[in-house]
């Protein structure tokens, strides 16, 4: 159990979010609706080398959709936490940008590998205040079950994913913690340059 614990935070918690209105009417009717969404585009998206131009312009499909049911700019925000206003727009769309990025060429490819096989139950949503969350239970026929959890938000229209808690564990703390430990000792630009890395080496 341990091992696919850690497995499915590395995958949904990468270390290092365009708006397609393709799925909009969906996802503004239910939170749970938008998990789904989410979660079978992530399901879809392809990983390997060599891909052809057709699946390189269908992982770009998915990622687009994954990515715009992702509230990315408040999980930046939360990541860096009470470093955030110490810097300037600039230095926060810039932050913003890259980790949409690593999500999408890091944290998605990892997720469709790992989501493919799984079984998925949905329970019941619960709401408190602004915030809906969805629970599902992954079901692996070796490992057993593990609870996550989906924390949304209702933008203008759409619902969207501020959070996800998996057994427990906070997908913006878990980056913030991350974070804090790289500007504890390094300053701004130092983070962006692990970040930039990270994003090169997935990308070749």
């Amino acid at each position: 159990m341990r091992n696919l614990k850690i497995i499915a935070l590395n995958t949904l918690l990468v270390f290092f979010f365009v708006m397609v209105p393709s799925w909009a009417d969906v996802a503004e009717k239910s939170p749970e609706a938008a998990v789904k969404i989410l979660l079978n585009e992530i399901k879809q998206i392809v990983e390997g080398k060599g891909l052809s131009d057709d699946k390189k312009a269908a992982n770009k499909k998915h990622s687009d959709i994954a990515v715009s049911i992702l509230k990315v700019s408040e999980i930046s925000q939360k990541a860096l936490g009470k470093y955030w206003k110490k810097h300037s727009s600039e230095q926060q769309d810039q932050f913003q940008k890259l980790l949409g990025d690593l999500f999408v060429h890091v944290a998605f490819p990892s997720s469709a590998k790992f989501f493919a096989n799984l079984d998925l139950v949905y329970g019941k949503s619960k709401s408190k205040k602004d915030m809906t969350v969805v629970p599902i239970t992954v079901i692996h026929e070796k490992e057993g079950e593990v609870d996550i959890d989906f924390k949304m938000k209702q933008s203008a229209k759409n619902w969207l994913v501020v959070d996800v808690i998996l057994d427990g564990v906070s997908m913006r703390n878990n980056l913030r913690s991350q974070f804090y430990k790289i500007l504890k000792t390094n300053d701004f630009n130092e983070l962006i340059r692990r970040m930039e890395n990270k994003l090169k080496e997935t990308q070749g």
